[in-house]
């Protein structure tokens, strides 16, 4: 399997584009005003302690305070955890580091125990402790990076000589490379310490690097074939940045020139426009219905026009298998997190439904977010969480509608026009009028005038007023004025 990255930069926001097979698996979006600021550091300023949540908001100078529950400050674990009121108090420093962003109307997501992450592992500079990621499998691999580690640990010394957890990209790497970045994330950390020291609170100790540099910390790996970007500026400072941290993914580098845009080369602005639509169509005819709503997202499987060639079941269990391929992918795309119930089309046989189960898993392990599938619930729905740090592709680019309110339906306009008779009603019986006028929209003058003309004249009659109609061409289906005249 290839892999190739493309950073597309505007002045306006950069965006970076992860490409498997020529097909496009992740969008990551970076605006210049609104930077996003998991991973960053800062020195905060308690201004309120909830003992009843167990929590804390915390000054770190955003527009909202941000949420630190006691766990993420306490260094017991379980049921071990001391109150939040023993920990910290009204106004005391608190030095943080981001795990959410602001989402939505929910502020940050705080914890002190700190990490500087690195091409090939994360310091924890507090917890002393090595680890390896699970995706590394290799025994003998696993038992070369831990010796790596624990001799360079053994070697630094001192009383805060930190742990560290060894990334997927340390695979295969050699200990020269590994050692640098030890260096590296403990030449950083010693910064972070100095500045915490003298510092304000609340104020920005450390901020993660840009999206472009970012990415190919987070991101590169040996199926990596190129990394295309398109401004010349961005590549000269990717090549610094790689060559002091990464040498072996200098040859991968390429300046884009091309007069045509980097994105259109590969049809990545048509799979953003339709990564917002709710449907989402699979090859076979079938297609999957995509809601996300605050609490959960929901994806709703479907046959549609596919009826197979042999049986129902046979069908129905081909549909799942390239939905379950599907969705795993549209989870990377859309960058959707939290809670995900996933409701495939009921499978009588239960080694069909251990197969599209396991091709979900299968296809979620590329996925560089954690995700973790709970199971099959009683009524057939599966139910899995994938790790939100950042805002989902939607969040970033879309607000709700105006006419709706992000509801995604609106009255219809007989129910509007039933309304309109409602309002009419209520004024004749309060003040004494003339006649009315009512301002809507095209759509429900048009029934007024043409279906329910019959019950306007009934209206009319009854109420001893004349009615008049006027069509507001800035309103929307839902709004309408009723005027005294």
């Amino acid at each position: 399997m290839s892999e190739e990255i493309l950073i597309n930069i505007t002045p306006m926001e950069t965006r970076v584009a992860l490409v498997e097979n020529g097909v496009l698996q992740e969008v990551h979006i970076e605006r210049t005003q609104r930077r996003g600021i998991v991973g960053n550091i800062y020195k905060g300023k308690v201004v309120r302690v909830l003992p009843g949540m167990q929590a804390a908001f915390v000054d770190i100078g955003l527009e909202r305070a941000a949420f630190i529950h006691a766990s993420e400050i306490s260094e017991r674990e379980g049921a071990a955890v001391e109150p939040i009121s023993a920990l910290v108090h009204d106004g005391k420093a608190l030095v943080v580091q981001v795990t959410k962003d602001p989402i939505g109307t929910k502020g940050a997501r705080l914890t002190t125990h700190l990490s500087v992450p690195s091409r090939y592992l994360v310091y924890m500079p507090r917890t002393p402790h090595v680890g390896i990621s699970l995706k590394i499998d290799e025994e003998a691999e696993r038992d070369r990076l831990r010796d790596i580690v624990t001799r360079s640990v053994e070697q630094e010394g001192g009383e805060e000589r930190g742990g560290f957890i060894l990334r997927t990209a340390a695979e295969a790497a050699r200990e020269e490379d590994i050692l640098i970045d030890i260096r590296y994330v403990r030449r950083l950390w010693q910064q972070i310490q100095q500045q915490m020291n003298t510092a304000p609170a609340p104020s920005v100790l450390y901020e993660d690097l840009p999206l472009a540099l970012r990415t190919l910390r987070d991101l590169a790996n040996p199926r990596l074939e190129k990394i295309r970007i398109d401004s010349r500026e961005t590549f000269q400072k990717v090549e610094q940045f790689v060559h002091e941290l990464m040498p072996g993914v200098e040859d991968l580098l390429e300046h884009y020139p091309g007069e045509r845009p980097i994105f259109d080369l590969y049809g990545i602005e048509d799979e953003i426009q339709k990564a917002l639509d709710r449907k989402v169509l699979l090859k076979s005819g079938g297609y999957l219905v995509i809601d996300q709503t605050e609490a959960m997202t929901t994806i709703d499987v479907n046959t549609g026009a596919f009826v197979g060639h042999r049986n129902l079941e046979e069908t129905i269990f081909k549909t799942n298998l390239e939905a379950a391929t599907s969705i795993a992918r549209q989870l990377r795309l859309r960058n959707l997190g939290g809670i995900i119930i996933i409701d495939f089309i009921d499978m009588e046989d239960e080694e069909h439904r251990r197969q599209v189960l396991r091709t979900l898993e299968r296809q979620l392990e590329r996925d560089h977010a954690k995700t973790n599938i709970i199971g099959i619930t009683e009524l057939g729905l599966v139910q899995m969480t994938r790790k939100r740090t950042r805002e989902s592709l939607e969040q970033i680019l879309c607000e709700p509608c105006p006419c709706c309110s992000g509801r995604g339906i609106q009255r219809t306009a007989e129910s509007v026009c039933y309304e309109i008779f409602r309002e009419i009603m209520r004024e004749a019986r309060a003040y004494q009028a003339g006649g009315y006028m009512v301002l809507a929209s095209q759509a429900v003058i048009d029934r007024l005038l043409d279906e329910e003309s019959g019950n306007v004249a009934d209206l009319e009659l009854f109420i001893q007023r004349p009615i008049k109609f006027q069509v507001e061409t800035m309103y929307t289906q839902e709004q309408y004025d009723v005027v005294l005249t």
